[in-house]
């Protein structure tokens, strides 16, 4: 819809009446930084209704670049807006690290260019909002030079993202690391043929895991000699390896805590699935780990486990059921010192499996002070605490994690990429 007078002016003119086209490009580029964030969260929800899909390749890191690659190329393009298509240089570095990750992971050119064409038609359409009011032969000059820019920055855009796709495919092509990358996708996708060729026992107890950090690939190793367990793993970049650990019973988590305390200074963090027998249970613990991911790379601990943070990952698959979560628990609860008291004393007594008089010990204060404030909070919401404890300790958690908006969790659990 057009904007009102007020929030449309148009478009710069010169003394004589006629629409300067410079002048015209920078106030149209002006309005539209205006709407930045506006013009951004509409292209993210074009790519949302793409939908990501890891079983097409493309997994929690895929889909945290592409928020991102988004905002570096909002940015280009309304600079190519304000300076023509004279201008149009090189693709925005993120732009370029999401192509060839999509390339590495077995995300079609297709799909990637389908979405850099949604952006495209956003931009497009912000364009004609704010030119809607354009009347005089010089303005609509100056329109028709902004929308060519535009199908060039389109053509530049599709053929350097191509460009960089096929590089990242020839690479892959060439590495043996990467061929063994493919046969591993195609066996989560659901193949049975590749599996004799990666010498691990899929019928044994797997625990899935992620590692991420700069000696991912020797944490994994260690791990696996140090417990005795078979390994199956393959680096996915420079810093992050999908590994199983297999044997004729899986190996406890609280085992690979302590392993990995005694490896301090790794900088190495680990996300694991639960413990799961079979091919198909070496499929789900890697798409459990897939999808505590999505909490990992926000709140970055030593070991994230699906089991301690199942039902959140369930939460993030919705982002808007997400945020009413949030409001619908913790609005009641204020964002004043009251709020921040309220939320401190719900964190300390649940951490204390709603022990009064542990979580007064926690906050420094006596239980009656714990017990009054647990009073109020149930006064303000109108509920019982016992009512309402999951959703409230899962309200408090998305709140840590941040503005929801920017936590992009898969639309399904299933990481795996298609057979070629």
């Amino acid at each position: 819809m057009p904007r009102s007078d007020t929030q449309q002016p148009r478009l710069t003119k010169d003394a004589d009446g006629a629409a300067s086209i410079e002048a015209a490009r920078r106030d149209l580029a002006e309005r539209l930084r205006a709407r930045r964030a506006e013009l951004e969260e509409s292209i993210v929800a074009r790519v949302r209704g793409v939908g990501f899909d890891p079983a097409l390749g493309e997994d929690a890191e895929y889909i945290s670049g592409a928020r991102a690659a988004i905002a570096e190329s909002v940015d280009y393009g309304l600079m190519a807006i304000e300076r023509g298509d004279e201008w149009i240089d090189t693709l925005p570095a993120a732009a370029v690290a999401q192509a060839r990750h999509a390339a590495s992971h077995g995300v079609s050119l297709d799909r990637v260019l389908l979405r850099s064409n949604a952006g495209h038609s956003i931009v497009r359409d912000f364009v004609m909002q704010e030119a809607e009011r354009i009347d005089s032969p010089g303005e609509r000059a100056a329109l028709r030079h902004v929308l060519r820019t535009l199908g060039v920055l389109l053509d530049h855009f599709t053929s350097s993202i191509a460009r960089e796709y096929q590089e990242e495919s020839e690479r892959m092509a060439r590495t043996p690391q990467l061929r063994r990358a493919e046969r591993i996708q195609r066996l989560l996708a659901g193949a049975t043929r590749d599996a004799g060729e990666l010498d691990y026992d899929f019928e044994a107890e797997h625990v899935g895991m992620i590692a991420m950090g700069p000696k991912a690939d020797e944490c994994v190793r260690a791990l696996a000699a140090a417990l005795g367990c078979q390994l199956l793993s393959v680096a996915r970049g420079d810093e992050t390896v999908w590994a199983w650990l297999g044997g004729r019973r899986a190996p406890p988590v609280a085992e690979i805590d302590r392993l990995l305390s005694g490896r301090k200074g790794t900088g190495v963090s680990l996300v694991l699935g639960a413990p799961a027998s079979g091919i198909e249970g070496w499929r789900l613990t890697h798409r459990q780990a897939q999808a505590a991911m999505a909490i990992a790379l926000r709140s970055p601990q030593p070991i994230t486990c699906y089991a301690d943070v199942a039902l959140l990952a369930a939460v993030l698959k919705d982002r808007e059921l997400a945020q009413s979560l949030v409001e619908i628990n913790l609005a009641p609860l204020g964002v004043q010192k009251d709020g921040d008291v309220a939320r401190e004393t719900l964190r300390a007594y649940f951490a204390a499996s709603s022990n009064a008089a542990t979580a007064a010990a926690a906050l420094g204060v006596d239980r009656h002070t714990v017990e009054r404030r647990l009073n109020a909070i149930e006064t303000r919401m109108g509920r019982l605490l016992h009512t309402c404890q999951a959703e409230l300790q899962v309200a408090l958690r998305l709140e840590e994690l941040g503005d929801i908006d920017r936590i992009e969790a898969p639309a399904s659990l299933v990481d795996t990429s298609r057979p070629r």
